[in-house]
Formats: C-alpha cells, sequence, structure tokens
C-alpha cells in the first residue's frame, strides 16, 4: 500500500490487478515475515503478528507467524512501487479492515501504524482507493512514516493537508479514512 499508509496498499489490494500482481511477484514465508518486521521498532515487531496480503480480492489475510503484544505486521505490497510494509496496533488492525470492507471505521480510542523501513512508496493523498496517478489525486512519494488515526476526525481539520507541508499532514483528508502521517524522513525523492 504505498507509504502514504498502510491503507493505500489496502486499496490495491482489493483490486483485481493488485491480485494478479501478487500472484506474479512473490516472495517467501521467510522473506515476507523479515520484511514485515522492517515496518516497525525491533520492540514491537519481534513479537508481532505477522499476516500476509490476501491473494486476490475478496479473500482474507493469512497468518504467517502468531504474535503475543496485540500487534499486527505485513509484508511489502509487491503490486506497489517502493517498499511499504507496516505494522499496526489493533485499533488500525480495524481501521485497515473496515476500508478493505469499505465501510466506515469505528474507532475507539488513538490507533498507530508505523511504516518505517526504508525507501517509501507512492500513492494519492487524498483518494484511499487510487491504484494510479490522475490528474486530481495528489499521487506523490510517502517517506518512512507513523501514522495516527482518532476517534474523531474533525480533530485533524486544522492540520495541513499536503504531504510538502514540511512536517505532519493529514492523508485522505474528507474522507471516513483520514488520518495523521508523520514522516520520520524527507517527503521528498
Amino acid at each position: 500500500m504505498h507509504r502514504h499508509t498502510a491503507l493505500f496498499i489496502l486499496t490495491l489490494a482489493l483490486s483485481v490487478e493488485a491480485g494478479r500482481a501478487v500472484a506474479q511477484v512473490s516472495m517467501t514465508k521467510d522473506q515476507k515475515i523479515a520484511s514485515a518486521m522492517k515496518a516497525a521498532p525491533t520492540s514491537i515487531s519481534s513479537a508481532a503478528t505477522i499476516m500476509d496480503w490476501p491473494a486476490t480480492e475478496g479473500s482474507q489475510m493469512t497468518t504467517l507467524r502468531a504474535g503475543t503484544n496485540g500487534w499486527t505486521c505485513l509484508p511489502d505490497f509487491p503490486a506497489t512501487k517502493g517498499n511499504d510494509p507496516m505494522c499496526v496496533d489493533a485499533v488500525w488492525m480495524s481501521f485497515i479492515n473496515a476500508m478493505m470492507s469499505k465501510t466506515a471505521p469505528q474507532v475507539p480510542h488513538e490507533g498507530i501504524g508505523y511504516m518505517l523501513a526504508p525507501g517509501g512508496a507512492y500513492g494519492s493523498n487524498n483518494d484511499p482507493y487510487a491504484t494510479k496517478e490522475t490528474p486530481t489525486n495528489e499521487w506523490g512519494f510517502d517517506p518512512p512514516h507513523i501514522m495516527l488515526v482518532v476517534p474523531d476526525a474533525h480533530a485533524l481539520q486544522d492540520l495541513p493537508t499536503m504531504r510538502q507541508s514540511g512536517g505532519p499532514w493529514v492523508m485522505w483528508s474528507g474522507t471516513p479514512y483520514a488520518h495523521l502521517m508523520v514522516p520520520v524522513a524527507s517527503t521528498t525523492k
């Protein structure tokens, strides 16, 4: 899901083309686990559940390794340009599942997601379901970052919405999937 957030990757996981791309580019189970573990600090990823993306649209994620700390990590999504593994807490995982099913997310309290692996990736800043650049979807590079989701998206309304703001910004503002992106590297590529 492009670097912008686990969510863009999820978007691609939903598309038929992405499902085909996954089948074409495969990693071994051990490679997927290693990829997923690069998304967050070792203190989190070492005990996290490691899941794999659905192989086709409508199918379920599969468990690559059971975890014990309530975090879930996913490997790089091979159908996207860039390196975009992620590790998310239970709130973020619920948020991702809502996005994948195109339903409104239920956010009972703040949720945290990590996409810290080197590289970053590309995606839309205003359309959670975009799979390619268009003249209006603010396609661009998302560096390694931390993602925050909050119970009341109105709390994000006065924050910047452009990744070029030089600091944190709201991705997918105005959608049910609005969340805060906190870059940990330069937003330019």
